[in-house]
């Protein structure tokens, strides 16, 4: 089963006509986009968009064998002009199937933000599902038939997140799962950006008129077991972790924080952060991270490293000079060390996160100091251990490692 991704944008398509802003800016060429719609083995058309004809022809297809033309989503403005002999465009019932002439199943797939999604199945018995932009599948489901998922699903991974992560939950999307793309706006700057956080997720993006051949694609992008996230105060580091996440089902959230009691402009940032998280996510406050990563299941995201080195130091008594030169520095390398080979172990998929502290102001007291080189020594020691290390500045992500 082949699939012809006549567009691959939002339905306004990208760049937005009038819209000025940098992400529209740097839509040119391959990352130009037309309003998504989709090509099944030249047989089956998955929303009628202006311009399918002209997007078929450039792609070296023709719509003169389309047999049924299904809509996924209703488009805002005046209705698209039908081209001449094109079946009328259709919208299944959720949850009813169609069996094609072709030898195509189709079944309609009810979403939560309106709209259809469509799980197609080849005569060949390969597997697709469709999803509209800005939804998520409403009842969880999987493939008919399907023991570790499709074979290709195209779902609005930067607009809905969670719908891959809900996914992923009942093993429609499985390792092998080929995830692509689509309704692609201007929330992300095209080209290498928008690259690495499809990567992120396990996704990717392909150019308009690309052909796919379902079950064909042997790369699916390896998401890092390891990553670390390092930025100075509010640079976006917490978001930029969060996000490498959200598209994956039941991640445990360990602060370690902890709660400050009294302290309401503490529990202001923990709320803010408790809002921006999937409901699905679990949380544990400790500082305990060792049987963490030694654990197995679900991804972790620690927030964040810096946070553990102070309750480290608070317990070898660091910021006494008497108590941190009798046995308090050897024993906060020995727990540097450990969390290190407890990271370099791990079997689950861990984001940490941890702030860049040393490109500042020399702090004026010794403490301050010994904190700082302490830090700057924790971030060396679990760099070395990740597969992929980024630096946040002013929210942009730039790769150290990966």
């Amino acid at each position: 089963m082949d699939v012809t991704l006549l567009g691959t944008g939002a339905p306004a398509g990208l760049p937005r006509p009038d819209c000025p802003c940098a992400a529209c800016a740097g839509s040119l060429g391959e990352d130009a986009r037309a309003a998504t719609a989709l090509l099944v083995d030249g047989s089956l058309l998955l929303d009628l968009t202006p311009g399918a004809a002209f997007a078929a022809a450039r792609a070296g297809h023709s719509l003169s064998g389309v047999r049924q033309v299904l809509l996924s989503h209703p488009h805002d403005g005046p209705a698209v002009e039908v081209p001449a002999g094109l079946p009328q465009p259709v919208r299944v019932p959720d949850g009813r199937e169609l069996t094609l002439l072709t030898g195509h199943r189709v079944r309609a797939v009810a979403m939560d933000a309106g709209g259809t999604g469509y799980a197609v199945s080849g005569p060949d018995g390969q597997q697709l599902l469709y999803l509209p932009p800005g939804s998520a599948p409403a009842g969880l489901e999987r493939g008919p038939g399907a023991s570790e998922g499709y074979d290709l699903v195209l779902v609005d991974v930067v607009g809905r997140p969670d719908a891959l992560a809900k996914l992923r939950a009942v093993g429609a999307v499985g390792p092998t799962t080929d995830v692509v793309a689509v309704h692609l706006d201007h929330d992300v700057p095209p080209g290498p950006e928008l690259r690495r956080r499809l990567a992120a997720a396990g996704a990717r993006a392909v150019p308009d008129g690309e052909t796919l051949a379902v079950g064909g694609y042997d790369e699916v992008p390896d998401v890092p077991r390891r990553t670390l996230v390092l930025g100075g105060a509010r640079s976006g580091k917490s978001v930029e972790a969060e996000r490498r996440l959200e598209s994956f089902p039941d991640v445990l959230y360990v602060a370690t924080g902890g709660a400050r009691g009294g302290d309401a402009e503490w529990a202001d940032r923990v709320a803010a952060h408790r809002e921006r998280r999937p409901g699905s996510w679990r949380t544990a406050e400790t500082c305990d991270l060792v049987p963490v990563l030694g654990g197995s299941g679900a991804p972790v995201l620690i927030d964040c490293l810096s946070l553990w080195l102070t309750d480290a130091m608070d317990a070898v008594g660091a910021w006494d000079d008497a108590l941190w030169a009798d046995g308090g520095e050897r024993e906060l390398r020995k727990r540097v060390a450990e969390l290190a080979a407890a990271v370099r172990g791990t079997r689950r998929t861990v984001v940490l996160v941890s702030n860049e502290v040393g490109s500042g102001i020399v702090p004026a007291t010794a403490s301050g100091r010994r904190y700082r080189d302490e830090l700057g020594r924790l971030n060396a020691a679990v760099a070395a251990e990740c597969e992929e290390v980024l630096l946040v500045v002013a929210g942009q992500a730039v790769v150290l490692r990966g």
